[in-house]
C-alpha cells in the first residue's frame, strides 16, 4: 500500500511532511482536506484516520500518524532520510522540533492568519504575535551564521520543520530581508534536489 497524506493547501504543517517526502523521493497520493468545513463535515476517510481532526495525516502501510513533527521523525527513522548520525544528534534534532512547535511554527502561522484570514483580531495580539515571530526570526538568524543547517553541514528534519511556514513570510506581513542569513538557509533548502514549493506540492 503506498503512502497517503491528507493536508490542506495553505498548511505549514502539512507542507513538513511533503516535503520530506519530495526531497526523498517518495512517491505518495496527496488528498487535501478543506479545513472551511465542520470536522464532522470533512469526509469520512479523513475521519476515520484523523484522531484529532487535523491535518497532516499520514497512512503508511495502513497505519495512520498524526502531528507534522511525529510524522517527521517517523518518516526519517523509517527511510534513514534527514536524521542524525547518532543519539547526540537525535536529541539536538528531537529539541529543535518542540523548540518548532511552540515558537517560529505557533507564531509565524498564527500572524499570518491574522493577515490573511482573521482581519479582525484585536491589534494587540497582533504585536504580540509579531513581536514573538520577529524574536523565533532572531534565534534562528543567530543560529545560522555560522552553519549551513541546523544540526551543521547537512540538511535534517528539524529544517524541514523550521523553515516550512517561512516560504510565506510575506504573508506574515514580515521583510525576509532583515534576516539574511535565515534567507541563505532557505535558498540553501530550496536548492536541495526535489525541493517543490508549498504552493506546488499542496496545489
Amino acid at each position: 500500500m503506498g503512502l497517503i497524506l491528507y493536508g490542506n493547501h495553505s498548511s505549514g504543517h502539512a507542507y513538513k511532511p511533503a516535503l520530506f517526502l519530495a526531497l526523498a523521493g517518495i512517491p505518495f497520493e496527496y488528498r487535501p482536506i478543506n479545513l472551511d468545513l465542520p470536522r464532522i463535515e470533512r469526509p469520512a476517510d479523513f475521519v476515520a484516520v484523523s484522531p484529532f481532526g487535523e491535518v497532516p495525516v499520514l497512512i503508511e502501510e495502513g497505519v495512520s500518524l498524526a502531528q507534522s513533527n511525529a510524522i517527521l521523525l517517523h518518516l526519517a527513522r523509517r527511510h534513514h532520510r534527514f536524521g542524525a548520525a547518532d543519539e547526540a544528534g537525535w536529541d539536538r534534532l528531537t529539541q529543535w522540533l518542540f523548540w518548532e512547535a511552540n515558537r517560529v511554527g505557533f507564531s509565524v502561522p498564527n500572524l499570518r492568519f491574522a493577515y490573511r484570514v482573521a482581519r479582525d483580531t484585536p491589534a494587540d495580539v497582533v504585536r504580540w504575535l509579531h513581536a514573538r515571530a520577529v524574536d523565533d526570526l532572531g534565534r534562528l538568524e543567530g543560529e545560522l551564521q555560522d552553519r549551513s543547517f541546523l544540526l551543521g553541514t547537512e540538511p535534517s528534519i528539524a529544517d524541514i520543520a523550521c523553515s516550512a511556514y517561512l516560504f510565506w513570510l510575506d504573508q506574515a506581513g514580515i521583510d525576509g530581508a532583515e534576516y539574511p542569513a535565515v534567507g541563505a538557509w532557505l535558498a540553501r533548502i530550496a536548492s536541495l534536489p526535489g525541493w517543490r514549493s508549498p504552493d506546488d506540492l499542496l496545489g
